[in-house]
């Protein structure tokens, strides 16, 4: 059996990360915490230990060449988290420890800072490498030759920084200059050749060669991996289940959808809009009633139905921006004559919509989601977009990726609805904390900079 290339020096990385990381906390920990408690040696122990079964809880060190800068970022807060809690259990069962808030705090927050650091380094570095080099390219073939498997292709040309030297396509199905050659002669290329990696369209081939392949990988140390027959739907998460030990796949819903991330995301929005309402609302209320009634006759704000989770109709508070009218389902558009000088500048800077912290703190809404339509514009496009029906299964949001992304304002063609709902379909399938930190912040520098398509 001839050996594989792969993990030329890749199986070093790991060990000297973990390593690196050990020593940051140790020292951390020496720098802080050593005069907390009595015996220094086995704290230590107990640091380490925690630090050891968090990390494997978390997968924290499972971090790859096609690794998103996106998820090391979550695995470090969740790391971060988790591992401060491990810190603070210690001293409730320690007979001669001192608790300090602001010993453990500066702790924490230290060694992470120096582990994110580290890690963001050598993270980059050996994508640089890769780039400038090609050194520790892995060697890869594709079985098959749909769409899929072209768009993995093109996947390895254009990100050089994932490491991946294509070798070519083997089909039965197809013959042309593209394809090396038939299944039959696979596996003399691929030990000849020192191919690393399989690639496998999982509608090119039947069950009895696909166990031949994954028994050939096997004996040839070649890592074999499957593209699915539709990436429309399988690219979403699958989760396995035994039947006893029958296993069966499923796809996952949305992690929106998971009881724990619920209570996250509540909480969150409950903190957040009181912070708001507190801080801002308190006196901006009273400031722009005042400014709303000098102008025009009618409530200071505005009440309308709109669809929220599960299509549950829900009140979505506003200030009232425009002249008392009875088109109240019909969108605001530019140069809208309804609305008003204090009307126009609230939407252009979107106080108008601060009202509906409100509604979060009621929990109709939610911070970050899915912007909530109108019901005309619900039924006009409900049996028109594909997908449409899926941002009703979270709450809706104040802000939302679709709107920072320049898909907000007035709907004037269908396109304009459809990219809106890709991007929330998008949002809903792909949340996270840092997500949502991402389009609150770009809402913010939106509303300083002025956005065009405010109306």
């Amino acid at each position: 059996m001839k050996g594989s290339r792969i993990g030329r020096y890749s199986k070093y990385i790991r060990p000297i990360s973990v390593a690196m990381d050990f020593v940051i906390i140790s020292v951390m920990a020496y720098l802080f915490l050593e005069y907390l408690v009595s015996d220094a040696f086995n704290f230590f122990i107990y640091i380490v230990a925690g630090w050891i079964i968090v990390s494997f809880f978390n997968q924290f060190y499972n971090v790859y060449r096609f690794t998103t800068a996106i998820e090391i970022i979550s695995k470090i807060i969740k790391q971060g988290v988790l591992f401060l809690l491990v810190v603070i259990a210690f001293f409730p069962f320690a007979k001669e420890a001192v608790f300090s808030v602001n010993s453990i705090a500066v702790f924490i927050m230290s060694s992470i800072v120096l582990i994110s650091i580290s890690k963001f380094i050598l993270f980059y570095c050996l994508k640089k490498y890769r780039i400038i080099t090609g050194s520790n390219h892995r060697k890869a073939v594709i079985i098959g030759y749909s769409a899929e498997a072209i768009g993995l292709k093109e996947l390895f040309e254009t990100r050089i920084d994932y490491g991946y030297k294509f070798s070519g396509y083997f089909s039965d199905k197809f013959s042309n200059q593209d394809i090396k050659g038939k299944l039959q002669d696979l596996k003399s290329y691929v030990i000849e050749n020192n191919i690393d990696e399989v690639y496998c369209s999982l509608n090119e081939v039947s069950n009895l060669q696909l166990k031949n392949l994954i028994d050939f990988a096997e004996e040839n140390n070649k890592t074999i991996k499957f593209i699915p027959d539709s990436k429309e739907i399988f690219s979403k998460n699958l989760k396995i289940d035994y039947y006893d030990f029958f296993p069966v796949l499923s796809l996952r819903k949305t992690i929106l959808n998971d009881p724990l991330i619920k209570v996250f995301k509540r909480l969150f929005d409950i903190v957040f809009s009181l912070v708001v309402i507190i801080g801002l609302l308190s006196w901006l209320v009273p400031l722009l009633s005042i400014l709303i009634k000098l102008e025009s006759k009618g409530p200071v704000f505005f009440k309308q139905g709109r669809p929220g989770i599960d299509e549950n109709e829900f009140l979505c508070y506003k200030f009232r921006s425009m002249q008392i009218n009875e088109l109240s389902e019909t969108e605001a558009s530019k140069n809208d004559p309804r609305v008003t000088k204090i009307g126009k500048f609230m939407r252009k800077t979107s106080l108008d919509e601060m009202p509906q912290f409100i509604n979060v703190l009621l929990g109709d809404m939610s911070i970050v989601g899915p912007r909530p339509h109108l019901w005309c514009q619900n039924k006009a496009y409900v049996n028109k977009i594909k997908k449409y029906t899926v941002r009703y299964c979270v709450k809706p949001g104040i802000t939302g990726l679709a709107q920072v992304k320049g898909f907000r304002g007035q709907i004037e063609t269908e396109k304009d609805m459809t990219n809106r709902i890709k991007m929330d379909v998008f949002y809903i399938e792909n949340w996270s904390l840092i997500l949502d930190l991402k389009i609150i912040y770009q809402t913010v520098v939106n509303i300083y900079n002025g956005d065009e398509k405010a109306c």
